[in-house]
């Protein structure tokens, strides 16, 4: 029985109508790489033949009676690759403005848990900057199925390093029991309920020597930056479930130029970056707060991680983004040495902190709280937590084709929450840095105005980076 972990099952309880737990992907592709020309039919064909290899796409969530227990996955045995990949057109001429303005209608629609949590919207007619119709490929799966590393490798299992080579994808099908029955999921839902305080001494000890340790840390002035220390912005309110989009691109080797200047890590140049994007962004807007944002900023322990299962295995920690600092240079200095005592400290907490606590996530509780939260518009209320979340995504160093088509631009979006309604995502593709943004449309009506700050920002590091090496030399 393949059952939730806390984690990857508190995704579904903290979702609502307006709070959206999936995870999205813009995928541009050039479809003139595909052995026998763009076919919409057997792109679907083959899709379909690929995601039978992987059981994350065959399968869905199965309820424990009663909520005793967290849902498990079974194998959908009326799996219709229809349900899931779609088809559409923009109208003509159709460009960069209509991409992103479809792609957050459809960020914002939830998907159906009677099925398996993934869908993909082939989009046709899209026109890029330099006048070359692209077929795009909009994908949404569920957070409960994905965090922003496995998702990357679920993409790469449907793709192939040339047109025309056999799938990424491991070379077996996908064959999930259909689950137990009721009455034995009832059974170990209830005995996992009874014996879960069993659980709590083993984790108090540890986390009472964590916050014993943070406190002298926070005496030291190492510690990472604490939650609820956040200045109040524009977008850390109560949001709704319409969403809105914009991406940009960077070029990886000038991060690699300031790297070599700078010493500082790809990490903390990315971190940089955003932080004086978003300074600009909120300049311009007359919203710019003295004290600097702070972000949530998702980290992988899978290579850590003690624990078999779930999807999901990450932790977080909180970094300053330095938009109270004009100069770059200066800015990524003071962040590359608040990020070294932040990762130290980081650390220092187990790796399966997050995940061991979540295993007494509650369906009900969780779903009563957070639409509370909600109604009573709390996020306004009480000291701003975080400002945002952040991600940086390593993707491939070289070329990779989706069903035969190369993929031009690939560009990850997160979920948004009550209290932080932005989320930024980078990931790099073959030497280039794909920004993505996604906010509330009550947080950032347009986030465009934002994004394009980052090549700028990273132009003006660039710069004073390779003035600085040339007066040292």
């Amino acid at each position: 029985m393949d059952r939730l972990s806390g984690l990857d099952a508190s995704f579904l309880y903290l979702e609502t109508p307006e709070q959206l737990m999936h995870v999205c992907g813009l995928l541009v592709l050039d479809t003139t790489t595909m052995p026998g020309g763009y076919s919409y039919a057997a792109m679907r064909d083959t899709l379909e033949s690929r995601v039978r290899k992987v059981p994350q796409f065959t399968r869905k969530i199965r309820r424990v009676p009663l909520d005793l227990g967290h849902p498990i996955w079974v194998n959908d045995d009326h799996f219709d690759i229809n349900h899931h990949f779609h088809r559409m057109a923009l109208p003509k001429p159709a460009t960069y403005a209509e991409l992103v303005e479809v792609c957050g209608h459809l960020a914002g629609l939830p998907m159906d848990r009677n099925r398996p949590l993934w869908e993909m919207w082939l989009i046709e007619g899209y026109i890029d900057s330099n006048g070359v119709e692209k077929v795009v490929i909009f994908s949404k799966m569920h957070h409960a199925t994905v965090d922003g590393a496995s998702g990357s490798n679920l993409i790469s299992y449907l793709c192939s390093l040339e047109p025309d080579a056999p799938p990424l994808a491991p070379d077996a099908d996908a064959r999930n029991e259909s689950g137990p029955g009721g009455l034995e999921l009832f059974g170990r839902g209830l005995l996992d309920t009874l014996a879960r305080p069993l659980s709590i001494p083993k984790m108090v000890m540890p986390s009472v020597g964590l916050i014993t340790a943070t406190i002298g840390r926070a005496r030291e002035g190492t510690a990472m930056a604490p939650p609820f220390t956040a200045p109040r912005t524009s977008f850390n309110g109560t949001i709704n479930g319409h969403r809105t989009i914009a991406v940009a691109d960077m070029d990886l080797e000038d991060i690699k130029t300031v790297r070599r200047a700078t010493g500082a890590t790809v990490n903390d140049i990315v971190l940089s970056v955003a932080g004086g994007a978003l300074r600009a962004y909120l300049d311009e807007r007359g919203e710019l707060p003295e004290a600097p944002l702070l972000a949530s900023v998702p980290v992988s322990v899978r290579g850590e991680s003690e624990r078999e299962g779930g999807a999901n295995k990450v932790s977080a920690l909180f970094a300053r983004l330095g938009t109270d600092i004009d100069d770059p240079m200066e800015r990524l200095q003071s962040m590359t040495e608040a990020n070294k005592n932040a990762k130290e400290h980081h650390k220092a907490i187990p790796a399966d902190t997050l995940q061991d606590w979540a295993e007494f996530a509650a369906p009900r509780t969780f779903g009563l709280a957070v639409r509370a939260y909600a109604g009573l518009r709390l996020a306004e209320k009480h000291p701003v937590v975080h400002n945002l979340v952040i991600s940086n995504v390593p993707g491939p160093p070289i070329p990779l084709y989706f069903m035969g088509a190369r993929i031009d631009g690939l560009y990850p979006l997160g979920p948004v929450f009550h209290g932080a309604g932005l989320n930024i995502t980078v990931l790099s593709n073959n030497g280039v840095v794909h920004v993505g943004i996604i906010a509330s449309e009550l947080s950032v009506r347009n986030p465009q105005t934002m994004v394009e700050h980052f090549p700028r920002e990273l132009a003006r590091l660039k710069e004073v980076a390779e003035a600085g090496a040339a007066a040292v030399e």
